[in-house]
């Protein structure tokens, strides 16, 4: 059992940040149960903290629940991720239709392109993907469409969860994204400069890359059967 935890209101984050914590180690598994009694004698909390750590975890889509059931570490198919990914790309290519015709601000993707730079340049697999996460969050709020913005957040955070385990589980370097970096730069040039349409079908054909490498990587057997899949 372990002491000197925090009371109020940074309990159930300090909770989160542990049980994120045995996510990462490996001690909970993609698939596993996370068994809240457990896990409440091991922090030397109430269940109910760690229930509150859980919904936390959840949004960030480290975690899931179906409805009557105890919450396990999130763990998807190959052929949902390809779905997610497919329903992604028609969001994310409207957002950048809508940003562009509106010349929104596009300052905080540039933001998070640099620190998608700058983690891989120092192979940090977690910034990566956090940068990554809030380029894509970015552009859903340069669309200025609210429904769209809330869309792509239900999408888009539970993903990137999965793709952090996934990188994790598999001990995936940030090399392989390298390729990935000039296109985020080239959604931003298309979006501020170019005809709002053309920058809609570059964002739908960066999406459909993004999942073939997904797959090269995380799935090399369904590498032929995504060949076939539209890329937007």
């Amino acid at each position: 059992m372990e002491d000197n935890m925090p009371g109020g209101a940074l309990l159930k984050e300090e909770v989160s940040a542990r049980l994120k914590g045995a996510i990462f180690s490996g001690r909970l598994k993609p698939g596993e149960r996370v068994v809240e009694n457990h896990w409440a004698r091991q922090f030397g909390v109430a269940q109910a903290s760690v229930r509150e750590a859980i919904n936390l975890l959840m949004a960030e889509g480290l975690l899931e629940k179906a409805a009557g059931r105890s919450a396990r570490v999130t763990r998807y198919t190959a052929e949902h991720v390809a779905r997610i990914y497919q329903v992604r790309g028609a969001l994310e290519g409207l957002a950048a239709q809508l940003a562009a015709e509106s010349g929104a601000d596009l300052s905080e993707l540039e933001l998070a392109l640099a620190r998608m730079e700058a983690a891989a340049h120092r192979n940090h697999v977690k910034d990566l993907v956090e940068g990554d996460l809030a380029f894509h969050l970015a552009l859903a709020s340069a669309s200025g469409n609210v429904v769209l913005i809330e869309a792509l957040n239900r999408i888009l955070r539970p993903l990137f969860g999965f793709v952090l385990l996934r990188m994790m589980e598999t001990r995936e370097t940030a090399i392989g994204w390298e390729p990935d970096l000039p296109r985020h730069r080239r959604m931003i040039d298309l979006i501020r400069d170019s005809d709002p349409s053309v920058a809609r079908q570059y964002v739908e054909h960066c999406v459909g890359r993004f999942i073939t490498s997904a797959h090269r990587v995380w799935w090399p057997e369904t590498q032929k059967k995504q060949r076939r899949l539209p890329r937007g």
